[in-house]
This record gives C-alpha cells, structure tokens and sequence, in this order.
C-alpha cells in the first residue's frame, strides 16, 4: 500500500505522530465509559454528549497540532515575547478576577461565548518558550549573574508565583521544568540553587501571610490532601481507596471497555482518576502500555533535541517533553496511591478543553523541532 501521502502531510517524528494517535483512542474510549454518572446526571442519559464533545475537542486539538508542526520551530521564539507578555497579565487577571471553583481562581470566563478558559495552561507554554529563547540567546554569556540569570529568573517567579495560588502542582511542575532547562543551558549551580531558595522563601511567606491575614484559598485544601495521603484511614482517603478498588479489580487485564464499576464512585473518573479508570477495564497490562507510550513520546523527544544542531531547538524540544511526561507521571503516581492529589489531568486523556489543546501544540513544537532535523539531516523519520 502507498504511504507516501503520510510522508507529504505529515512530517516530522512518526513515532510521536503514532504515539499521539494511540493516547487519543484510549482517551476516546476511557472518556466514553468514565462519563456515564455525568451524562445520567447533567444530559438526561445522552451518554453520547461527552463522547461527541470530547471527540471535537480531541479533532481540535489534532489540528492546532498539526497547524504548530507545519511552522518552523525559531518561529517560536518571536512568539514567545508576545505570550509570556500576555500570559503574566491574564494570570493576575484570572487569580484576582476569575472564575471561582473549591476556592481556586483557575478560569476566565470568555464573554459572548460563555467558554472558560484556564490561563494557567497559556502560561505554562508561554514561560517554556521564553526561558528556551532566553537560554539559547544568552549563551556566549550564559554564567553571567546580572545579562543572564536575572532576566530569565524574573519571569519564572513571577509567573510560578500566579499560578501557586490556585494551583500549587502546576506551578511546582512549571517551577521544576525550568529549572531541568537552566541545568542543561548551563546556568552556574550556584544560581540554581539561589533560584530553588527563592522559591521556597516565597511559597513560606505565602504560606505565612496567609495564616496571618485569616486567608485559607486552597492552603486548607493542600494540608487535606497531605495529612489524607499519610493516613490509613479509608474514610479520609475516599478518593485513594476507590483508585485502589479500580486497580485491584482490573488484574492483569481488566474486565474489558465499558465495564468499570468505579467510574460510579469515583471522583472526577474522567479526568484526575482515568488512569485508574483505564486499569479496571484494561488490567496492568493496558496501565503499562500508557506508561510505555509516554516514556516513548519522551525519550523520541530526547532523541530528538540531542540531534539537533541549534541550542534553541535542543531546550525547546526538551522543556515541551519534560512538561508533558513529569505532568504524567504525578497523575498516574497519584491514581495508584504514590503521591498525594493533586488535580493534574493525564495528558492527551484525560477530558478537558484548554489542557488538550496546549498540550496538542506543545507536542506539535516538538513535531516541528523534528521535521527541521530531517531535513538537516538529523533524526531520521521511522517509516510507516
């Protein structure tokens, strides 16, 4: 069968156009069987609602990632001043003003539309962009405290800074990703370090105002969350003992799509717990290959910045994989019981708007990174 229209419109790493492809069907399906109680719930039955949105949310994003592998990966770095200026704005404007849910600003209602956007996700593109540029830009003076360090760290406290008041995971994740991109760009230890102090003196003295000023937000939330995680009780780790009941029921190779009972009790079976979702029905065996597939994207992503001959391209393609894998990870760790909750959503499967589509461009910069190394010679496509 000729395969040669595959390599005229879609170019770029194969294996990561079918690793995307393969997390959009168990996306598709998990979404599908998780949502049933919301559909009974909120559309009277019609369990095909979520399933129809999901899938127009999911072709979306395919084509926002499509559209971000067509463009030359430098375009990027024109784009990342206009964003992370944009992005710093809308942040303070959405912690002040936004739409308010479990004490946590997260959303700005667009007008006319009625649609939600999370300003968080922007921002978390928006900042890898331009810590990228910046890395890349400054590298002939890259130990330099004052024409390096300091304009690069300005914008990741500031913006980590927004987002930790409504939502301390995604801002320890985009903290965590900039500083893996400072130790590849060579940034002096000694700043690092500096940077992780700061860091931890601004979440203490957001922590002790807080306490002092009589303001909970989500600090009470958080405390939950931790003393839940430490404590054997099942009644305090609802949450944890339903994922644990999920997982344990689906064995080795779960009890088949649509059939998950703890989709009923589970909080949020869609988004923070498919994982566990995506066990009962397709045992371990289906867990493992959603690990694997991650992993997959991830070290294709390696690959492919290590063969890449421009700095710029190398931190970009790194700090987009990074993001998308370690954001994973803490979903997956939370749904089998290692890590406290946190309300990170699986990439690429977990139901959702915003989060889809930034991660859909996201991985499409790392397309786009690719395509520009095979035509210079680099990362050889794999061949469909």
């Amino acid at each position: 069968m000729n395969m040669n229209w595959l390599e005229t419109y879609f170019k770029g790493d194969r294996v990561i156009w079918l690793t995307v492809m393969l997390l959009s069907i168990f996306s598709i399906l998990a979404v599908y069987s998780s949502t049933g109680s919301l559909a009974y719930k909120y559309q009277a039955g019609n369990t095909e609602y979520y399933l129809i949105k999901h899938g127009f949310i999911l072709l979306f994003g395919f084509g926002l990632m499509y559209g971000a592998h067509l463009l030359k990966y430098t375009v990027y770095a024109r784009f990342s001043k206009i964003a992370i200026i944009l992005a710093i704005p809308l942040l303070a404007l959405t912690l002040f003003t936004g739409t308010n849910l479990n004490e946590a600003s997260r959303w700005l209602t667009l007008p006319i539309v009625n649609l939600s956007f999370q300003t968080s996700d922007l921002a978390k593109l928006a900042l890898i962009l331009f810590v990228a540029r910046m890395l890349s830009k400054k590298q002939d003076n890259i130990k330099d405290f004052k024409t390096t360090f300091v304009p690069i760290m300005g914008p990741v406290i500031i913006t980590c800074a927004l987002i930790l008041p409504a939502n301390f995971s995604t801002a320890a994740v985009l903290f965590a990703t900039c500083v893996i991109l400072m130790v590849i760009g060579r940034i002096r230890i000694k700043y690092i370090m500096m940077l992780l102090g700061i860091g931890v003196i601004t979440f203490s003295l957001f922590i002790g105002i807080s306490k002092l000023v009589g303001y909970e937000g989500r600090i009470a939330t958080w405390e939950k969350r931790i003393e839940t995680f430490m404590s054997d009780d099942s009644e305090s780790s609802y949450q944890s003992q339903q994922a644990k009941i999920a997982i344990a029921s689906g064995e080795l190779f779960g009890k088949g799509p649509g059939n998950s009972s703890q989709r009923n009790f589970l909080p949020h079976p869609y988004s923070d717990f498919i994982y566990a979702i995506i066990i009962e029905e397709y045992g371990l065996f289906g867990g493992a290959i959603i690990v694997v597939l991650y992993l997959v994207l991830f070290f294709r992503a390696i690959q492919i910045a290590q063969n890449s001959p421009r700095a710029f391209a190398t931190f970009l393609a790194v700090g987009c994989a990074f993001s998308l894998t370690f954001q994973a990870m803490i979903n997956m760790a939370v749904a089998v019981n290692l890590f406290p909750v946190t309300g990170q959503p699986l990439p690429m499967l977990s139901m959702g708007g915003t989060s889809i589509w930034f991660t859909s461009i996201a991985i499409g910069i790392i397309l786009s990174v690719s395509r520009d190394d095979e035509k210079e010679g680099g990362v050889k496509p794999v061949e469909a």
